[in-house]
């Protein structure tokens, strides 16, 4: 999707959002050096992007490298600051598609668990002094050993539905840091976002399916 104010994009599996480095917010033309990120394929696409003035290409949230799915991306200062705020106060409803190894005992679940990163330790986890985190499941498919859900996180931390599965022991499958079981990828994609439009205030829902590589491990650990 896109329009004067912003774009809708498919992020692939295995592609970052941008560099770790952080000369490319300064210098956005840096990301053409370095490898393949959402923010070289927007630059190349979209290059107009590089005159307009907004920080960091218009991104306004992000995903990590191994999930697939849709990212909004603004285009213009004012639609950045309007869909940044809606994230930061929890006003963009998220669905994700996730394959976890076990079927949960309900039907629907809530997992409420702080996450957060104790003191010499590399890998954030549920642990009581972190910050709140809520996530909502639905059961959409069972299988013996697996179930595909629908999943909506309520708050936004690193890593979140991946450490709250970890932590009811339905880790996501092809998660290798959080215990999930082998596939050909990360069984967990961003399949839809409703939020209100930044220029026009109007509720907008945008999805993407998941892509054929996801569809075809499910039915793969299915059988």
């Amino acid at each position: 999707y896109e329009d004067k104010d912003m774009l809708a994009i498919s992020k692939p599996a295995g592609v970052t959002v941008h560099p770790n480095d952080s000369n490319w917010m300064r210098r956005p033309e840096a990301c053409l050096m370095a490898e393949t990120t959402v923010v070289s394929m927007l630059l190349k696409a979209r290059p107009a992007l590089i005159n307009i003035g907004i920080e960091r290409l218009g991104l306004v949230h992000r995903l990590d490298r191994d999930t697939s799915g849709i990212m909004l991306v603004a285009k213009t200062k004012e639609a950045q600051i309007n869909l940044q705020r809606q994230f930061r106060e929890r006003e963009v409803d998220k669905t994700y598609l996730g394959v976890v190894g076990g079927v949960p005992a309900k039907k629907t679940g809530s997992i409420d668990a702080p996450i957060g990163r104790a003191s010499g330790f590399k890998k954030i986890k549920v642990w009581e002094y972190g910050r709140d985190a809520l996530t909502e499941f639905r059961i959409v498919e069972k299988a013996k050993r697996h179930a595909l859900l629908e999943i909506y996180p309520k708050t936004g931390r690193t890593n979140q539905i991946r450490i709250h599965f970890e932590f009811i022991k339905h880790p996501i499958a092809g998660d290798k840091l959080y215990g999930g079981e082998p596939a050909s990828r990360l069984l967990l994609h961003s399949y839809k976002l409703i939020f209100a439009h930044p220029a026009t205030d109007k509720k907008t829902s945008l999805s993407v399916k998941p892509p054929e590589e996801f569809m075809n491990e499910w039915a793969r650990l299915k059988s």
